[in-house]
């Protein structure tokens, strides 16, 4: 029998000149406060670790805002999905660009610090509760849209408030018995600021072009969120236990969890669209302390084999060697750059400052060979919109969830010893490589959560960044949301990993489907060819009249690291 909460689903659709005594002071000062920061001192940054709240308080407060007009509006047509693929040899790990020694910057993009994490047990049936919630809006003909150039500040009046008011109540942001005007008064504002902090904005409670983007998305678009974040989720093997990880994409955060509560939220830099991160579950095993970096065949063929033809000193500036069989080093001189034949030979880039890894690499297997690591390029981290990585998650203040994760794992000097911020660096310091096996693997999943419901009953929404919850036959009159995917041929998203076992028994839910329009049945009982659409339960692949069936995933083995 098919339930309610399936129907809701099957809606789916150099100056050399001596500098004063006091520029001087000022350099010592900020060299003491680098150390500081090194040594695990995150006083002079964002502490990521989070205050003593109740789970009653509000939830997830990440305030990633959305790009510029010019990079994403949550009002954009829609366009081709670009599938989030399955990063390859082929594509996917970062070029070995020149890069600058940067300290750690002192302060990264503003994340929240309430402790309900993105994911938890509760997660799938809240968010297809809620999904029921949104499919009753938009029966009742959803909310009104906003004039796009609205701008409201906090105590001016706009004929538009009415409007607002009437929004944010139906949404649970702003109390019904609030006294109406036109103003945006005290309760108002806070009611917008809800509504920011929910939607990943900036919690101003200023009304401009980004709120009011967010605003107008339609009650429909709401509704297919949250129904393609819940219809992800089914099927998931997670092993929720005490300790776990949490990186949701659209959000680029990565979440520390330990007895249902976010301990620690890290800002970090997801893929591109067209590098997209894969969805996966997989077992942090390994923290690599100074790791090396090996070249994939793709980069070899389309970044060094042309640098080297130009520049035969470039792989000595960027420290990578260039081993034979059995890992003997092979002159660079000895290689005809002139042919591809460099791309037989394994090119592995050093441990040091400058590894496109960083200092630190999070091992946890699966068959994309995706991970979350350091980078020498830090700045990203300070933006809000973060999609720049070739598929693994790079994770600002890397070393401090380190630490965690190697809690209660026995310390390098001797027996009883722990692992802490003055060990972990000491370590690095000695520019070795060193693994350190975890010894009890930590659970990890990365998740594409556009809409989700918090156990209070909130639901939050990020851009669908990536494009997969437009169905492949949209649906009518149904709005996208923001997407700076430009247009590429559809690729399969992900395959998640199948080596962890359940431990939380999901409902049986039917697979959603996306509903045609009368137009496009017409056209496909002309033409024979189109059918309806099903959104697969654990993969999203690529349209069904796609000529070129998905590609095969090599073992873990056999795909190089990616970034």
């Amino acid at each position: 029998m098919r339930s309610r909460h399936s129907a809701v689903l099957l809606r789916l659709p150099a100056r050399s000149v001596r500098p004063p005594a006091r520029s001087i002071r000022l350099r010592a000062g900020l060299s003491q406060m680098a150390l500081v920061l090194a040594l695990g001192g995150t006083a002079w940054a964002q502490d990521a670790r989070m205050p003593a709240k109740a789970p009653s308080e509000p939830p997830a407060r990440v305030t990633t805002e959305l790009p510029k007009v010019e990079t994403l509006s949550a009002t954009a047509p829609v366009t081709p999905a670009v599938q989030a693929i399955v990063p390859n040899a082929a594509d996917a790990a970062p070029a070995p660009v020149k890069k600058s020694r940067e300290l750690p910057p002192l302060v990264v993009a503003r994340v929240s610090t309430d402790p309900v994490p993105t994911l938890s047990p509760a997660t799938f049936l809240d968010t297809l509760r809620m999904a029921d919630r949104y499919q009753a809006m938009v029966d009742a003909g959803g909310w009104t849209a906003l004039p796009a150039d609205l701008v409201v500040k906090p105590g001016a009046s706009s004929p538009a408030i009415p409007a607002l008011r009437k929004h944010l109540v139906l949404v649970g942001d702003l109390p019904a018995e609030t006294a109406m005007s036109d103003q945006l008064d005290a309760p108002l504002v806070a009611a917008v600021k809800s509504f920011q902090a929910r939607h990943g904005l900036p919690e101003t409670g200023l009304i401009g072009r980004q709120t009011v983007a967010a605003l107008n998305v339609p009650a429909a678009t709401r509704q297919r969120q949250l129904a393609a974040s819940a219809a992800r989720q089914i099927g998931s093997n997670f092993p929720y236990g005490d300790r776990y990880v949490v990186v949701n994409i659209p959000s680029a955060t990565v979440e520390a969890v330990d007895h249902g509560m976010v301990v620690r939220r890290y800002v970090a830099v997801v893929g591109k669209p067209d590098k997209a991160t894969p969805r996966i579950e997989a077992r942090i095993t390994d923290v690599n302390l100074n790791p090396t970096w090996t070249l994939p065949v793709s980069i070899i063929k389309k970044e060094i084999i042309p640098k080297m033809r130009k520049d035969p000193g470039y792989l000595a500036r960027e420290r990578i060697r260039i081993l034979g069989p059995g890992g003997v080093e092979v002159d660079p001189t000895a290689i005809d750059w002139s042919t591809e034949k460099a791309a037989n030979y394994t090119l592995r880039q050093d441990s040091g400052l400058e590894n496109s890894l960083g200092q630190v690499r999070i091992d946890m297997p699966n068959k994309q060979a995706v991970y979350m690591h350091d980078t020498p390029s830090k700045s990203l981290f300070a933006r809000e919109v973060r999609f720049h990585s070739h598929g693994c998650v790079r994770v600002a203040q890397v070393k401090e969830l380190a630490g965690w994760l190697l809690e209660g794992t026995p310390g390098p000097n001797g027996q009883g010893s722990t692992w802490g911020p003055i060990e972990i660096e000491t370590s690095i310091a000695t520019n070795e490589r060193l693994d350190i096996k975890l010894p009890k693997q930590i659970p990890v999943t990365f998740v594409y959560l556009t809409g989700y419901a918090t156990p209070d009953g909130r639901a939050h929404f990020r851009d669908d960044i990536y494009g997969i919850d437009s169905p492949a036959v949209p649906m009518p009159d149904v709005a996208a949301t923001g997407t700076i995917a430009p247009p590429a041929k559809a690729k399969s998203t992900d395959i998640k990993s199948t080596d962890i076992k359940s431990t939380v028994a999901k409902p049986t839910v039917a697979q959603p489907t996306v509903a045609k329009s009368s137009a496009a049945k017409s056209s496909a009982a002309k033409s024979g060819a189109a059918k309806p659409v099903r959104s697969a339960p654990v993969t999203e692949t690529a349209a069904t009249n796609d000529p070129v069936p998905p590609r095969s995933i090599p073992s873990r083995a056999a795909l190089p690291p990616v970034d």
